[in-house]
């Protein structure tokens, strides 16, 4: 499928020109803190000093490289209540599914074939992937969760064949530690009692099926033949069914 191939760009130096200068913002340790920091709540440069413990100026010049690169918005709101009153001050947060975007990137770029001359961009996509498992907490690959409720939440892959599928209050017994259960929220995804995909390690790599759900599974957007095993990688986006209802998830593979 579309999803695992290899792209080579050797031909558009434009565009790892580009590359390198996006990698060089997200290559500080700092501002990959800084984006799990402000992924749920807005916040102000002094509340994220005080948080990441640095000064207010090496803040701000962080928030505005990650400003640059589109995964951070500025917009206005108001501080805490002090004797003077409440002022008005500058607040950052995530893009919507900026999290989301910066593990898709990544998945899409650690398939590109760098030419020879730019050995710093595959240190840098290291450097960066490190660091995005350090911040999720869990050295093992993952599904991360993009869409609805529960957006932002990371599921490790801790063992070798893990159900997907929505909570069945009936499933205690046909669920096992591991498995991925979403909440009702998500009522596009069949139930785990008869699972919507599954996700099994082959070797190195993984594989994911759909078990004949009613909403469908898509890889990178094509739709799986049920009962098929596809081929998955880092990057690669899954979707459990289409609309509001269904569960997006991003691949970060450890593999």
């Amino acid at each position: 499928m579309s999803g695992s191939k290899t792209v080579s760009i050797s031909s558009d130096p434009e565009f790892l020109q580009e590359l390198s200068e996006y990698l060089e913002v997200l290559s500080n340790p700092v501002r990959l803190k800084i984006l799990k920091l402000i992924e749920r709540d807005p916040k102000e440069i002094n509340e994220i000093a005080a948080r990441i413990d640095t000064s207010y100026g090496n803040t701000k010049k962080h928030i505005d490289q990650l400003v640059k690169i589109g995964l951070v918005k500025k917009e206005a709101g108001f501080g805490r209540e002090t004797a003077k009153g409440i002022h008005p001050v500058w607040k950052f947060s995530l893009v919507e599914g900026g999290l989301g975007l910066l593990l898709k990137n990544m998945g899409v770029f650690s398939r590109i074939n760098i030419p020879m001359g730019y050995g710093e961009i595959q240190e840098r996509l290291e450097t960066i992937t490190a660091s995005i498992r350090d911040e999720s907490g869990t050295c093992y690959s993952a599904l991360h969760l993009v869409s609805g409720s529960e957006s932002g939440r990371t599921y490790p892959l801790k063992k070798d064949r893990i159900l997907i599928g929505r909570a069945d209050p009936g499933a205690g017994a046909g669920t096992a530690k591991g498995d991925i259960v979403l909440p009702d929220s998500y009522a596009g995804v069949t139930r785990i009692s008869k699972p919507h995909a599954s996700l099994m390690r082959i070797g190195n790599s993984w594989q994911i099926e759909d078990h004949g759900s009613s909403g469908g599974t898509y890889l990178n957007a094509e739709l799986l033949k049920p009962m098929n095993r596809y081929p998955v990688k880092n990057g690669d986006l899954i979707d459990l069914a289409i609309g509001g209802s269904s569960a997006r998830f991003i691949v970060v593979s450890n593999e």
